[in-house]
């Protein structure tokens, strides 16, 4: 057992065989160190604004900032990496189409405890999705240096595609990673926060992917104002959800009419 890496040479396909087998890979040092500053630098003054969260999952220690789409060019440039969409829609190959979710800057505090093992596809009312269909498939951009002792994310690999179990921290790997690597993971795989046991803040963008055909973690149309919205190219705007599902048309805005021409024309 162990964490799965691939250098950011590799293709679609090599991450996603990755992917398949192990429930994760992490594509190393995917983009430059820059523009983990420019994310930083275009989160960070919100973050006196983030509540704590629920002590399982870090309580006073922990700071989440959402917005990313509205708040940060930069992070739309990560939410539209080539390489991550064309891993997430080969895995979210159930729906035919797949959205942004949620959007979150994770700061991780000294002394922060870790979470609890979880799936997040928990997000979804505890409903069982059938195996061999994957709701979510997420990301966390390493912001700072991920280390086993600042509380780098912990996986079980493989749990993916094992039945439900009750893990242990003993079970899980550490996804140590450099600034600018990005951990790719299915929404069925047991992971947690680790413990920062360091005199620095762990920070991760996470920005995560569903089905098209699911509600959104993060409401997107309320997240990006429409007045931000409409400055948006209009790839971005379908993964955030401004596209018409196929078949019986989900997701438009009224008497089938297409969401993308609505926006620009309100």
């Amino acid at each position: 057992m162990s964490v799965q890496h691939l250098p950011n040479t590799a293709t679609i396909e090599e991450a996603t065989a990755v992917m398949r087998e192990h429930g994760h890979v992490i594509m190393d040092c995917l983009v430059p160190e820059s523009v983990m500053d420019q994310v930083r630098s275009d989160m960070q003054p919100f973050n006196p604004q983030a509540q704590p969260t629920d002590a399982e999952w870090g309580g006073d220690y922990a700071q989440r900032v959402g917005k990313l789409i509205a708040r940060s060019p930069a992070g739309r440039d990560l939410a539209m990496n080539p390489l991550v969409l064309g891993v997430v829609k080969n895995i979210l190959s159930c729906a035919s189409t797949f959205q942004i979710c949620t959007t979150e800057m994770i700061s991780l505090n000294p002394g922060a405890p870790a979470q609890v093992i979880h799936t997040d596809e928990l997000l979804y009312d505890d409903f069982i999705f059938p195996d061999d269909c994957i709701a979510c498939c997420n990301t966390l951009w390493a912001v700072t240096d991920y280390t086993e002792e600042n509380g780098a994310t912990r996986i079980v690999p493989g749990s993916h595609a094992r039945p439900p179990a009750h893990y242990k921290m003993e079970d899980t790997l550490p996804t140590e990673m450099k600034r600018g690597s990005v951990l790719i993971f299915s929404g069925k795989l047991w992971h947690a926060g680790g413990n920062n046991r360091s005199n620095d803040v762990r920070i991760a963008q996470a920005i995560n992917y569903s089905l098209g055909w699911l509600r959104q973690g993060e409401n997107q149309y309320i997240a990006c104002p429409p007045e931000i919205a409409r400055t948006l190219p209009d790839d971005l705007l379908k993964l955030m959800g401004y596209q018409v599902g196929p078949k019986y048309g989900y997701g438009h805005a009224g008497a089938q009419a297409d969401p993308l021409k609505a926006l620009r024309e309100s």
